[in-house]
């Protein structure tokens, strides 16, 4: 066994170099060429999107949707608390207002059913969270925004070949976001996308990224200038960026299919500390086709987290928590509010542990983790 398993080791399907050499000898190493229009292409047929607009993060892609969106100070926009930071500073950098609801205690998911009573005269927005790359609950939500009038915006930074009930995450709302940062099941080191399902968002989408320019639409001749025509700013990514990124596209299905098969061991090897009470294991309601991105898992109350974690630690294993909920730390408590008590969201982050899950792991190195897993919660 190595002396340490970490949590999270990128994998390299062998063409990626190949793919960046190509671009290279192209002479073309600024975004929008043709590894830009590949992996757009990729991503539009496989969601069913209007447009998919590569960029360099999925931060970026959110901010974007800020700007389509045409957030203002004072608006709010209604999201859980239990998110990458980057979800709600998209929407403050515009003066809008992150309000707060609770996740379920299932799911880990917003908690569909508190949205309606956080929505009021300044609501402009929901952001759903596919947190691990499992789906929110996508009918009830949609209905409710429906009915007030709201676009839904899907945070799916996790959720690249992810379904909810056959559709693709982030084809579901108004827009969606993927990202492609090292640690996701599809990877170029840094990147995303923004997903736009509604046809008449995409050319405010093209200006928005193109630095508030009229670019795309120059190179397409259907003007005759290109000049300043809006708000934007510089999202694209490098054709280098793109490249790499190709070359994980053209594995997608064979990547998420290992992480399945990674994850589903961990699932059945966990039934036993779940049916002594020490865990709970995730839940993957019906009809959502999760991707395994993550595998966590709950401790049980009479567990300290930090305690397990540093134990693992100390036998090889890179077991890590995750968010800090945004409503309890410093910028979120300056720049958001809360609409609903948050008892879920403090308990179960406070609970949560993600097990190392990567392409090229071993069975005697997932062995290795559960078998260290099952010692530290017996000694605790």
């Amino acid at each position: 066994m190595p002396e340490f398993i970490p949590f999270n080791k990128p994998y390299m399907t062998g063409k990626e170099l190949y793919c960046i050499a190509q671009a290279h000898f192209s002479g073309r190493l600024s975004g929008d060429g043709e590894f830009t229009r590949l992996c757009s292409q990729w991503l539009a047929e496989h969601t069913g999107c209007a447009a998919a607009l590569l960029t360099h993060s999925c931060t970026a892609a959110l901010e974007m949707s800020a700007l389509l969106l045409d957030i203002r100070p004072g608006d709010e926009i209604i999201m859980p608390s239990y998110t990458f930071v980057a979800t709600a500073t998209a929407f403050a950098l515009r003066g809008g207002v992150p309000v707060f609801v609770d996740i379920r205690p299932d799911t880990l998911k917003i908690d569909e059913e508190l949205i309606e009573g956080a929505i009021t005269p300044k609501t402009r927005a929901i952001v759903v969270v596919h947190y691990a790359g499992v789906a929110c609950e996508m009918d009830r939500i949609m209905q409710i925004a429906a009915k007030h009038g709201l676009p839904v915006v899907e945070d799916a930074a996790q959720g690249i070949m992810a379904h909810y009930r056959g559709r693709p995450l982030g084809s579901i709302g108004a827009m969606g976001t993927l990202s492609f940062h090292e640690t996701k099941n599809i990877i170029c080191g840094e990147g995303g996308a923004l997903l736009v399902n509604q046809p008449e968002l995409t050319a405010q989408a093209e200006i928005i990224r193109d630095t508030g320019t009229n670019r795309k639409s120059f190179y397409r001749g259907e003007t005759d200038r290109y000049t300043w025509v809006g708000l934007g700013s510089s999202y694209l990514p490098g054709e280098l960026t793109a490249a790499f990124l190709w070359a994980q596209l053209e594995e997608a299905s064979r990547i998420t299919q290992e992480r399945l098969r990674l994850w589903d061991y961990y699932h059945q090897a966990l039934q036993g500390l779940e049916a002594v009470g020490q865990i709970r294991r995730p839940i993957i309601p019906e009809g959502c086709g999760h991707n395994a991105h993550i595998y966590y898992i709950l401790l049980a109350p009479q567990y300290e987290r930090q305690a397990v974690l540093a134990a693992l630690r100390k036998r090889g294993v890179g077991a890590i928590f995750h968010y800090v909920p945004l409503h309890s730390a410093p910028g979120g408590l300056k720049y958001s509010r809360t609409a609903s008590q948050m008892q879920h969201t403090d308990d179960l982050s406070a609970r949560l542990v993600r097990l190392p899950l990567w392409n090229g792991m071993g069975t005697a190195q997932q062995d290795y983790v559960l078998e260290n897993l099952q010692a530290v919660l017996a000694a605790a």
